[in-house]
């Protein structure tokens, strides 16, 4: 598929390297293992990678770099910009995790100063996609009107192919609109999150790339989610409470007939589903073990029925 106005194609499935980060986000990571997580990913042909300099602190942008040494040009990069957690860094609290004040900045100038650094840490001459974390705000609120004008800035230096944003209202994406052209937007999106429908059919008829993360609900939806809970990151989603939580199982269950149907996993279901939810869905899944980059790249051939498309809505909205 095209990543949204650009000239760059993209697998429709994209890996996630958030959990790589580890940290109070998702517990201890086996950075050696990332790697070749990361090799696994490029070998299946899930060559769309994204990243993020506060995922980590920093960590999860170094593991991909040391990755893509001798790989860099088989892998279309997307990192972020936005969040900062130096201890002379400015800007809105966004939240406080593994020792540090995570704060929001998107200023012309912090967003340059961001950039750098994630170049070094990736090393890598340039970001094939750009994207803007957490939207600015109070007390250190930068216009978007700003905050384009650095990002096409970056563009015409060469440091970025192309840029967008995550975690945006209607209203933002109209106005990253007004000044610029953005190529995708990123946003929690299942078959249990639906609160962005409404983005993601806009994105649709503007040609621009919808990327949903946290699509298995951060390994709950693939039915395997082990019994402990471990990281904010899943503590974070409600569907792992006690009572949900077996809803949610049970309606896994009632899917795994299908699941042989198709010679498949639950888990590639639901990923199949949430690629054929928008006309341009790109599914972001997060994995740090060879295996379950194995699992997840099975779903990129996986078509199913809009019949049995509309059973796995149905199930899923009797929970919402």
């Amino acid at each position: 598929m095209k990543l949204g106005n650009t000239d760059m194609e993209i697998p429709a499935l994209a890996l996630g390297t958030w959990a790589i980060g580890g940290g109070d986000s998702w517990g201890e990571s086996d950075d050696a293992l990332s790697i070749k997580t990361i090799h696994r990913s490029l070998e299946l042909g899930v060559t769309f990678i994204d990243t993020a300099p506060a995922y980590g602190n920093g960590l999860s942008e170094e593991l991909l770099g040391k990755a893509l040494q001798g790989r860099r040009s088989s892998c279309i990069l997307a990192t972020k910009c936005g969040l900062v957690w130096g201890a002379d860094d400015e800007g809105s609290v966004h939240k406080s995790r593994d020792g540090v004040v995570i704060r929001r900045n998107l200023s012309p100038r912090s967003i340059q100063k961001q950039v750098e650094e994630s170049l070094v840490r990736l090393k890598t001459d340039h970001i094939d996609l750009l994207l803007t974390h957490w939207q600015s705000m109070e007390p250190f609120f930068t216009p978007i009107e700003e905050t384009v004008e650095a990002l096409e800035a970056l563009q015409k230096e060469g440091k970025i192919r192309s840029y967008g944003a995550c975690n945006v209202e209607l209203d933002h994406l109209k106005e990253y609109q007004k000044h610029g052209k953005p190529a995708l937007i990123q946003e929690r999106y299942s078959m249990l999150t639906r609160n962005k429908a409404e983005l993601a059919s806009y994105c649709a008829e503007q040609g621009i790339t919808f990327q949903a993360y946290s699509p298995l609900e951060r390994g709950l939806l693939t039915g395997k989610a082990s019994e402990q809970v471990i990281g904010s990151a899943k503590t974070s989603i409600s569907w792992f409470e006690p009572g949900k939580r077996e809803r949610v199982q049970a309606m896994l269950h009632s899917l795994e007939g299908m699941a042989q149907k198709y010679h498949a996993t639950v888990g590639n279901l639901v990923i199949a589903w949430t690629k054929q939810a928008y006309p341009t869905m790109n599914v972001l899944c997060g994995a740090r073990k060879p295996e379950q980059m194995e699992e997840n790249a099975k779903a990129l051939s996986l078509t199913i029925t809009s019949k049995d498309w509309d059973i796995m809505d149905s199930l899923a909205r009797a929970l919402l």
